[in-house]
């Protein structure tokens, strides 16, 4: 790695932090960047004790550079970052719960500053995820998970391409988060005990719902909690920011009842008994496929499918259909499967294909918000992946020039930090 021009993404978080002083200790050109996504414009909104995007991140951000003796610049993507909350609170205006931690890792860390690291000469782009990548004999490039099962963020990388996947370092993807913070002591780091953001950046304290009434007051309808049969059994304030499966926030009314549908225009969310919202059938769109080239219609594999960040991967049956989407059968139920949610599916470490969840239930079935699922069905084992060849990453050695992005330019004054680690959800409720 030993004068590889290198760009590391340092958000003011513990992971960043100790990926780029890897990359130091491994001789790379490190240059040090920080995005500023205009939350921090939006003051203590933005500054709440699970976000990661206050003016602190961005003074740690600095200060972890000025340590390792790297230069550092301030990227402005306001204007990307806006189109991720805009399709955020859109998505759940249509009932549908979004995760914009993945469209961020797609168009901003993985595509903005793609364009960015090129104006540097480099081809390479840094982060702390927990991930890993490998070259595959077959010159294709696998996304793997992290070897920290506990913090893999595969699920929220599902979207990246071949070049994004060539261009990817991910310095932290053979550890365990306890080794990372022992070195980032031993580096001396002030952030070596900072708590990992836990939630979106962009959403306060106050959290989703706040949010989109604030941002959002056309589509807050109020309206009423239903059950199964229709039969009204509560009021709220607006079903815009409900999400299948949610427990908190519903009228008690005897045995544990949960989100099952959400329908925002209407102000109506119906609530059920856990057992109403367990299916085994999924489908999902907008597919992308990172093991292999898109696999033929009809094809059929057995994989292990994560349907939710903090999820377990789950035995189950693939099948490819038509227009590019995927119907998958569990081999067991599984709870709350939501449209707008991520299906990611792996043989082994490998992640095979993600797509966004559109509808559940059988063939032909029509999701409980309102979209109609793709015909799918059952499958049996697919194929082995091709021999493998492990590397971390692979720029070439380029001097940097200093310039602009697409959407903003670099500065050197401290501003607010992207994140260091991706979003986690509620105990049942989906990631959003």
């Amino acid at each position: 790695m030993g004068g590889m021009r290198i760009l590391a993404a340092i958000s003011g978080g513990v992971d960043s932090a100790v990926a780029a002083a890897r990359l130091v200790r491994d001789g790379a050109d490190v240059v040090g960047v920080h995005l500023r996504t205009g939350v921090e414009q939006q003051g203590e909104a933005a500054g709440g004790s699970r976000s990661c995007c206050g003016a602190d991140d961005a003074r740690d951000a600095r200060a972890v550079a000025a340590k390792l003796g790297i230069p550092f610049y301030v990227v402005d993507v306001q204007e990307t970052f806006a189109g991720i909350v805009d399709e955020f609170i859109s998505e759940y205006a249509a009932g549908r719960t979004p995760i914009p931690c993945v469209r961020c890792n797609t168009d901003v860390k993985f595509g903005r500053l793609r364009e960015i690291a090129e104006g540097f000469g480099a081809s390479s782009v840094a982060t702390g995820h927990y991930a890993r990548t490998e070259l595959g004999a077959d010159g294709r490039w696998r996304l793997l998970r992290a070897a920290d099962e506990k913090k893999d963020q595969t699920y929220m990388l599902f979207q990246l391409d071949q070049a994004q996947l060539a261009g990817a370092c991910f310095p932290l993807g053979a550890s365990v988060k306890g080794d990372v913070r022992d070195e980032a002591r031993a580096l001396g780091f002030a952030v070596a005990d900072k708590p990992d953001s836990q939630e979106l950046c962009f959403i306060s304290d106050a959290g989703h719902q706040a949010f989109l009434k604030e941002h959002a007051p056309a589509q807050v309808v109020p309206g009423t909690f239903v059950d199964p049969e229709g039969n009204e059994i509560g009021t709220h304030e607006g079903a815009i920011g409900f999400t299948r499966g949610q427990r908190k926030g519903l009228p008690a009314v005897g045995e544990p009842r949960y989100v099952q549908r959400v329908e925002p225009e209407v102000g109506r969310v119906t609530i059920a008994p856990r057992g109403s919202l367990l299916q085994r059938e999924v489908t999902a769109q907008a597919v992308n496929w990172i093991d292999t080239a898109v696999p033929p219609i009809g094809t059929r594999l057995t994989v292990d499918v994560r349907h939710r960040h903090a999820a377990p991967p789950r035995p189950a049956h693939l099948e490819v259909l038509a227009g590019g989407d995927v119907h998958v059968r569990y081999e067991e139920d599984v709870f709350a499967l939501t449209p707008g949610q991520a299906l990611v599916a792996y043989m082994g470490v490998r992640v095979v294909c993600g797509g966004t969840i559109s509808a559940f239930g059988p063939r032909g079935a029509t999701a409980s918000h309102g979209s109609k699922a793709s015909q799918g069905g059952t499958a049996s084992r697919g194929s082995t992946a091709p021999e493998q060849k492990t590397s971390a990453v692979h720029p070439s050695d380029a001097r940097a020039t200093e310039g602009r992005a697409a959407d903003g330019k670099l500065s050197p004054g401290p501003h607010a930090a992207g994140p260091d680690s991706t979003a986690s959800e509620a105990d049942e409720a989906p990631s959003s």
